[in-house]
């Protein structure tokens, strides 16, 4: 059986910056010695949906806005960084940018907390295409969609770090 530390310094992040989703799948005893992406991704995501509100929220606002600051800035967090530039956010216009950057401002002060997508898969049209769509969303409308893609992004990154089966 994989030991506590070593399952949230491994796990801790599939969940952005939000290693308490780790700790308490293991702690509750959900985790068992077999480390499939099923066998660990189905209890973290019960630990996320059995959080607060607050503690989803967090999650959430844990997340950088898409070609943002901190993208900018070149911190972003390694699975971040590559999950973002995958999708060619890292190569806008400046035209794009400003488009992104308006729509990440708007997006933050409606609903309280980042736009979330998972972009595997995805380019930045299909991106904006999404980001325009949503935005239109009721608060409890993206709540749910926002928290469906936390969960899509840490399957994927779990797929990257595990067997199948």
């Amino acid at each position: 059986m994989i030991r506590r530390d070593e399952f949230v310094s491994r796990f801790g992040g599939v969940f952005e910056q939000s290693p308490f989703i780790a700790e308490r799948a293991y702690d509750d005893g959900f985790i068992g010695d077999e480390l499939t992406v099923d066998k660990v991704h189905i209890p973290l995501v019960a630990i996320f949906r059995a959080a607060s509100e607050e503690e989803r929220l967090g999650v959430l606002r844990a997340h950088p806005d898409l070609a943002g600051r901190l993208a900018v800035a070149g911190e972003l967090t390694e699975d971040s960084k590559k999950e973002q530039a995958s999708a060619g956010l890292d190569r806008l216009s400046g035209e794009e940018h400003a488009r992104f950057t308006e729509l990440n401002a708007a997006y933050v002060q409606k609903f309280g907390f980042p736009f979330i997508i998972a972009v595997k898969g995805l380019n930045k049209d299909d991106i904006l295409a999404a980001f325009e769509k949503r935005i239109g969303n009721s608060r409890d409308e993206e709540l749910a969609t926002a928290c469906a893609e936390v969960e899509k992004i840490a399957l994927l990154r779990l797929t990257s770090m595990l067997p199948e089966k």
